[in-house]
């Protein structure tokens, strides 16, 4: 993308900022946030940055391209909520598509989730069938009707993408996540100031973690090619916490055992294993993620080496 005005939704959070960022070397880029979940600080100069709610008027959505990302990002926080929730993830989207088509943009790309697919450890193809099990579910899945009734009713191109498992590391973008960062972030933050990292169960869960970068540019690449409907973006492959502790371990040269908890989420929602099939978005446009895990793990690492 070259020389397009662009609105990032949520994007002064760990995504968000990525995007925001990596798209500011060419573009006019705008970022809406509440502040909620993202922080300013993550965000070059050169980014144009409102405080502002997804519910509100007036957003400023008077561009080329809208990637909205905003969003309650967890199954917690659904729970607690599950009002302001649904208001966030559904009546905030539909407010900046419907804002955005009034202002003459068609080409929107948006986050829904990976958890629809629920524990499977064969990848996930996009046209499976799905159910929810939790509000947070149930407001992505939402998302992904709405976004179908404004393709199908005023031709928008609606790129719904369901991230795996998205990891940087405190090093990034991710440190104001807190306990909301990618497990990856925080056990590596754990083992390397000497904590034992606290892992749900015996820790033989799985994940098919992908990194921003490449999340980046799928995202990217979704808006440039105007894709319409829900594809995947993840690696197709899946490692356990247990072997993501060795690996952190490996690579920061310690001998940092984890500590086992009970796991908080109850059994019947919580998401055991995921992976991604990522056949339909490497078929429309060629992409396919290029940070290996072990690269991953290195760079997560290394600003605890230098």
């Amino acid at each position: 993308m070259h020389n397009k005005r662009v609105l990032v939704t949520g994007g002064a959070g760990f995504i968000g900022s990525n995007l925001a960022n990596y798209l500011a070397d060419d573009n006019e880029v705008h970022v809406v946030d509440d502040g909620y979940l993202g922080t300013p600080e993550n965000l070059d100069d050169d980014v144009m940055y409102h405080e502002r709610s997804v519910l509100e008027d007036d957003l400023p959505t008077d561009v080329d391209v809208v990637f909205h990302l905003a969003a309650l990002s967890s199954y917690a926080m659904h729970e607690e909520d599950p009002q302001r929730g649904a208001r966030v993830n559904v009546e905030g989207f539909v407010n900046v598509v419907q804002q955005a088509r009034q202002d003459g943009c068609d080409t929107i790309v948006y986050a829904t989730t990976s958890s629809i697919y629920g524990s499977r450890t064969e990848p996930s193809p996009v046209d499976m069938d799905v159910t929810v099990n939790t509000g947070y579910e149930a407001s992505k899945m939402a998302r992904e009707k709405y976004a179908e009734y404004f393709s199908n009713h005023y031709d928008l191109s609606m790129a719904g993408l369901r991230y795996f498992s998205v990891y940087q590391g405190y090093g990034g973008a991710e440190a104001h996540k807190g306990e909301y960062a990618n497990v990856i972030a925080q056990f590596a933050d754990d083992i390397a100031n000497g904590r034992s990292p606290k892992l749900y169960g015996d820790g033989k869960q799985t994940r098919d973690f992908t990194h921003v970068s490449d999340i980046v540019r799928g995202t990217v690449l979704a808006a440039e090619n105007e894709l319409d409907g829900v594809y995947n973006l993840g690696t197709g492959d899946r490692y356990s916490f247990n072997t993501v502790v060795d690996m952190i371990n490996d690579e920061l040269g310690t001998d940092v055992e984890p500590e086992y908890v009970e796991n908080p989420i109850p059994s019947d929602v919580y998401v055991h294993d995921t992976c991604a099939d990522t056949s339909k978005i490497r078929s429309e446009t060629g992409w396919k993620p290029e940070i290996e895990f072990e690269e991953g793990i290195e760079r997560v690492c290394r600003q605890y080496k230098s």
